[in-house]
């Protein structure tokens, strides 16, 4: 069945921002006397949501600091660092293949809707969306509530979730999406597997819709 709409998670899957989190996240537990991440397989394995959650997984202790306080920090420390913001590998080229396809696509993001507009202008990317579908605030609680909420609204007939985490697979199978996963972001391929069809980029993931001869695959 043709896709009726395109749900893209925006951090790892459509900008790639992996860099900055992890030098952010690093300069806050160093500022508060704990143990960085040693890399980015370290911060795969650990990361997910709710980012309080992953905050207390590794180490931070929320009698010492709050987590709304390091929230802000946090915010600070990955603008700085995520400058100048990129897209993710082959991700315009994915959003250029669906967007010729005449199929609406959409961000679904645990991140503010604001800053993710600002993000899609500076990389010239936000004409390829049909809208942003976030949270009012920085704390990055999760996207299940928010993607209910839209699927109720919009009564999608067959949506399509692309995404790079667990969490995006656990969305999908809340509002009833078909998902695809890329290994290219915040979680290893290998937590990925088990869940979803993963692929390396979001290119190949659309990719995967279209039969050889460039119809959507029934």
């Amino acid at each position: 069945m043709r896709p009726s709409h395109i749900l893209w998670d925006f951090n790892g899957t459509i900008l790639d921002d992996v860099t900055p989190c992890i030098k952010s996240i690093n300069e806050l537990l160093i500022k508060y006397g704990k143990k960085p991440l040693s890399g980015v397989a370290e911060y795969q394995k650990v990361f997910g949501f709710p980012i309080k959650d992953y905050y207390a997984r590794i180490g931070f202790d929320f009698n010492e600091v709050s987590f709304e306080v390091l929230a802000i920090e946090w915010v600070e420390l990955y603008n700085k660092y995520n400058d100048p913001i990129k897209a993710c590998p082959h991700a315009e080229e994915a959003l250029k293949y669906v967007k010729s396809a005449g199929i609406p696509q959409l961000i679904l993001t645990a991140s503010k809707t604001e800053m993710v507009y600002e993000q899609l202008d500076m990389m010239g990317l936000r004409g390829y969306f049909d809208g942003v579908i976030g949270l009012d605030n920085i704390h990055a609680a999760g996207k299940t509530d928010i993607a209910l909420e839209w699927a109720k609204r919009a009564n999608p007939a067959c949506p399509v979730l692309i995404g790079d985490t667990e969490h995006d697979a656990q969305t999908a199978d809340a509002i009833g999406a078909e998902c695809l996963l890329v290994s290219c972001g915040h979680m290893p391929a290998e937590k990925l597997l088990p869940l979803k069809p993963v692929f390396d980029d979001p290119l190949a993931a659309v990719r995967s819709l279209f039969t050889p001869e460039g119809q959507f695959t029934p």
